[in-house]
């Protein structure tokens, strides 16, 4: 071990990537987290049927976590099974259509010729060319960068310069350029609703984001076991290399003297010295003080700002009839501008999209009309500095009132009597993610510029550092681990090793 000591504060998958990398590299690295398990957002519940997934459920952009797992020496097929789902989503509509797609183009063509005729798929074709051409001009000047460069995506751009000005300029609202491209107002919907991935709004967000389909097309994968093992795999790499972690152990500040890190104090009052820090939480604690009045000055307060979606989130086990569902599935509604518009307004929309994961069981991950399964639901919201609704017993009576019912009427019924702490709302996450106002992307991506405006892995004060989904490259589980790559690899330059 070096004499360089690097506390993180958060164990969320771009804190723990960046403690893999820093540990390997035989840096001191000390990590606290105020709850008693590693993950962040990747959460479980505990359910008759086993733990369920209440946060992320699946794994995209895998070969972002082989990258890191083969930076540390490690192989992931040896510490985890990761299974490919050959359904990326199962879609139903309330005119009882629905629709599968997969990871693979050909089976997409197939599915959507079928779904809505020769003209549909000839269109998804087009427009599945373009998603490839974007995100193919996004993924190394800015997914890869740990700055946005957009000199170089345009000189990379050459021949597809007319594609970039018809989604970047031309048609700045993805659900616009949707509504343009797609015939067919159930396929707007659908791809529509990929820029809710990222904590948006498809009424709001720029086109760019039909890139995003491009990420789920090469596929999505299951963690056997659940999504809590990859975080649990990564804090034992991380350990093993030296890191040490502590849980329970909430900071209360960083502290900071003449715009330089000295280290941390916990909420007990304890202090724990070191020249480098690295915060893995929502940037906007920072910058409204949660973590001391130094730190605000170490990112720009509108960099966090405005803030994303946040969600109700159902965990629950039931026993489901009626719909032969997959492992992803999305139960859309009959007017999807009035759900955003509700939700704009900070308001609970009565008519909601509802996403539905359906997990199976502990000894069968194939939901079945004769089993218990485990269910996790989620409904798009408003975050809680938008927000009209204030008591938990009043939300959760809204929200069972609007979901099951829904669910109903399309003709899939779970068996269960719904109990509060089934329901996670957007206050109840801005007290789990203090300085999230409920917010469970970061900032939000709204506007043409917002790529360029999220705070980067090093901060104004020296020696303070940032990792997560709130933080460049953006949101979602790969990002994150991404944002944490970044990290690493700015702490060690300074460090002179690399």
């Amino acid at each position: 071990m070096t004499d360089n000591k690097v506390i993180i504060v958060g164990s969320g998958i771009g804190g723990l990537a960046a403690a893999m990398r820093l540990a390997t590299c035989g840096i001191n690295v000390q990590i606290f987290e105020k709850q008693p398990y590693p993950g962040g957002k990747i959460r479980t519940n505990n359910s008759p049927a086993g733990l369920i997934d209440s946060g992320p459920t699946v794994l995209t952009m895998y070969e972002v976590f082989e990258e890191l797992f083969t930076t540390c020496g490690e192989s992931i097929e040896n510490h985890l099974e990761i299974v490919p789902e050959e359904i990326i989503a199962r879609h139903w509509w309330r005119d009882g259509s629905s629709l599968d797609l997969f990871s693979s183009f050909e089976k997409n063509m197939e599915s959507i010729r079928g779904f809505s005729g020769v003209k549909s798929a000839q269109e998804f074709e087009k427009f599945n060319s373009l998603s490839k051409t974007l995100f193919g001009l996004f993924e190394q000047p800015i997914i890869k960068s740990p700055k946005p460069k957009l000199l170089p995506m345009i000189i990379k751009g050459g021949s597809h310069l007319k594609a970039l000005y018809k989604t970047l300029v031309k048609q700045r609202i993805l659900y616009d350029f949707l509504e343009d491209n797609f015939s067919d107002p159930r396929l707007t919907q659908l791809f529509a609703r990929y820029a809710t991935y990222v904590g948006g709004s498809p009424l709001m967000s720029p086109s760019i984001l039909a890139l995003i389909w491009n990420v789920e097309s090469q596929g999505v994968w299951r963690v056997k076991g659940g999504m809590n093992q990859m975080p649990k795999c990564m804090e034992n790499i991380a350990r093993e290399a030296g890191a040490a972690f502590s849980y329970g152990k909430s900071v209360d500040e960083i502290l900071i003297e003449d715009k330089k890190v000295q280290g941390i104090k916990l909420e007990n009052g304890e202090k724990i010295l070191a020249d480098i820090v690295l915060f893995n939480g929502d940037p906007q604690a920072l910058t409204t003080g949660l973590l001391g009045a130094q730190a605000k000055e170490s990112i720009p307060h509108k960099s966090s700002l405005p803030r994303s979606l946040s969600a109700y989130v159902w965990s629950f086990s039931a026993k489901p009839t009626g719909k032969k569902l997959a492992h992803h599935n999305v139960f859309f509604n009959s007017n999807y501008k009035k759900e955003f518009q509700d939700i704009a307004n900070g308001i609970m929309p009565t008519d909601p999209t509802l996403y539905v994961c359906a997990q199976g069981n502990n000894k069968d991950p194939t939901p079945s009309s004769t089993n218990i399964s485990r269910f996790e639901i989620i409904i798009n919201a408003a975050p809680v500095s938008n927000t009209k609704l204030f008591d938990k017993n009043e939300e959760f009576q809204r929200c069972k009132n609007i979901t099951f019912p829904i669910l109903e009427s399309m003709g899939l019924k779970l068996s269960l009597d719904p109990k509060k702490e089934m329901l996670t709302t957007p206050f109840e996450f801005e007290k789990l993610f203090p300085g999230s106002s409920g917010s469970l992307y970061g900032r939000s991506p709204h506007g043409i510029s917002s790529t360029f405006k999220r705070p980067l892995s090093q901060s104004q004060i020296k020696g303070l550092f940032m990792a997560g989904g709130g933080t460049h490259p953006g949101a979602g589980v790969p990002m994150a681990c991404q944002s944490g790559k970044h990290a690493a690899e700015m702490i060690l330059r300074g460090l002179n090793l690399t």
